[in-house]
């Protein structure tokens, strides 16, 4: 597809912008970092349903998806909170009862109500809400299980370094993030320029030139970024690598979804880069990816 300016710009300027927000929420606090996600996960989760409810051309009843996004972001605390918990004394002995554990336990409870009311939601609409919670609600979860305990390599300690180990575990969510925003810009340049062959019926304007290129150069700015910080090299090399290519599979995932539904844009939140969905559409995938690495295979 030939290269056009005005898109470019368009998706330039709007991604400054949130790369400042995102930015900010990921740097400031370990709260702010928890908010910004929590209003993520809404956001996709809303887009979601309307997906859903233009696939099966039906229309889920604001309960149900309050209930499901409930649902979900208890999901979200159990996986990626792990000390949220209260003591309670009986006679000499100590129990502790975890409060989100139990949330979601009686969430789950009510979740499987929900799969025996067909006359409330037609039953694949219905499995497809499930699903939601593995591919919305999991993920996030694992975000923010990643700055958790996460340990790495520092070989000399700069001013940015130290500013990255006082702001909590935010290496590796940080190196995913940026990962994916470099493989989508240069896949866009790369592909408009030279892209010729076509990478799936799925999305016709991606392109193979454009899918390497976009990988090749994450994986070289993420070695460059190493070499110049001091960061472990093979660290961010592998991350930057399972993240474009998982973050790869992950847009077209949403791509399926959105010709299914018969729309262009899963929302309009950005110009240029349309809603919650379609912007973090990459990392649903790409997150569980480098979350198995880190905790299966570089601990």
């Amino acid at each position: 597809m030939a290269f056009n300016w005005k898109t470019f710009q368009t998706r330039t300027l709007t991604a400054i912008v949130f790369a400042a927000v995102m930015l900010t929420g990921l740097l400031w606090n370990q709260w702010s970092f928890f908010i910004l996600f929590s209003i993520i996960h809404f956001g996709c989760w809303w887009e979601y349903f309307k997906l859903v409810e233009k696939i099966y051309k039906i229309e889920i009843g604001k309960t149900i998806k309050y209930f499901f996004i409930f649902c979900g972001f208890t999901l979200m605390i159990v996986i990626g909170l792990k000390y949220i918990g209260i003591n309670i004394w009986v006679g000499k002995d100590d129990f502790k009862i975890n409060i989100k554990w139990l949330i979601w336990a009686g969430s789950f409870l009510l979740l499987l109500v929900f799969l025996f009311q067909n006359k409330i939601v037609p039953k694949k609409a219905k499995w497809m809400c499930l699903m939601g919670l593995v591919y919305i609600s999991i993920c996030w979860g694992l975000m923010l299980d990643l700055t958790n305990g996460i340990e790495y390599e520092i070989r000399d300690k700069s001013k940015f370094e130290i500013f990255i180990q006082n702001s909590f575990q935010i290496y590796i969510p940080v190196i995913i993030i940026a990962s994916i925003w470099i493989n989508d810009t240069m896949a866009y340049i790369v592909g408009s320029l030279i892209g010729k062959t076509p990478l799936s019926v799925i999305s016709p304007k991606k392109t193979w030139e454009g899918t390497i290129g976009g990988i090749a150069l994450s994986i070289l700015i993420a070695w460059l970024i190493a070499s110049q910080f001091g960061f472990n090299i093979k660290t961010m090399i592998v991350i930057a690598a399972i993240a474009s290519i998982a973050g790869t599979f992950g847009d077209l995932l949403e791509s399926k979804l959105k010709r299914m539904a018969g729309v262009k844009d899963s929302g309009s939140l950005m110009p240029g880069h349309g809603g919650f969905l379609d912007r973090f559409d990459s990392l649903l995938l790409a997150i569980p990816a480098v979350w198995l690495y880190v905790f299966f295979i570089m601990k």
